[in-house]
């Protein structure tokens, strides 16, 4: 195969097995730690007892399936509902879940804020994965479209209106980046997803309680 491929395709090859080795070498890695000592039955062999490992692991997993082609979907939920996880990487040795029951505490809002800032803070990191990607006449990123955001816009009060969410990527040309939007209260979150399902070439009208696509996007 390298041989019938130019230097910038045989160079794009190269990255991406490089890429696959080092996710390997880091799983293989995981798989080799003692477990003896822990009592957990139930937890899958390889997965990294630091979340931060973990994270980094997924997320270059998820790029390699872009270049590769394998996949044209991907989902990926950082922080499950209800999770209790504590983020003592961060020094913050709160669970997730009461912490986002805040009461409007400042330093309980500052935390969870911290938090909330390092999720994003690691899907940065995957994102400029993808801008860095080379594909066809651009980036991996120019030809995704990716939805980044939360089921909660209070969580003490479990409010979901408003709802920020962040859409990125190009979409190959077919969305508007560059822009904050905001719509009138009680706009449907379908409105959104209706819309980036029509910008990625589904034949679709409506989603959900969806009342129309947003032509800002």
């Amino acid at each position: 195969l390298q041989r019938k491929l130019g230097a910038s395709d045989r160079a794009m090859v190269g990255e991406y097995l490089e890429s696959v080795r080092e996710i390997e070498r880091r799983i293989q890695q995981m798989e080799g730690q003692d477990f003896s000592d822990f009592d957990l039955p139930e937890a899958p062999v390889g997965v990294p007892n630091d979340f931060d490992e973990h994270l980094d692991l997924m997320f270059d997993m998820m790029a390699s399936a872009y270049q590769a082609d394998l996949t044209r979907v991907l989902t990926f939920m950082m922080a499950k509902e209800v999770s209790m996880r504590s983020y003592n990487n961060l020094g913050i040795p709160d669970a997730f879940h009461p912490l986002s029951h805040h009461q409007e505490n400042p330093e309980k809002m500052a935390r969870l804020a911290r938090v909330q800032t390092y999720h994003t803070q690691k899907f940065a990191e995957f994102v400029r994965k993808l801008a860095d990607m080379p594909d066809g006449d651009g980036s991996m990123l120019d030809h995704s479209i990716i939805l980044f955001g939360s089921n909660m816009s209070n969580s003490d009060k479990h409010n979901n209106d408003p709802l920020p969410s962040a859409v990125l990527g190009g979409g190959c040309g077919r969305i508007k980046g560059g822009q904050h939007l905001a719509y009138p209260q009680d706009t449907p979150h379908a409105n959104l997803i209706l819309t980036l399902l029509q910008r990625a070439g589904l034949p679709v009208d409506s989603h959900g309680d969806s009342t129309g696509a947003f032509a800002e996007i």
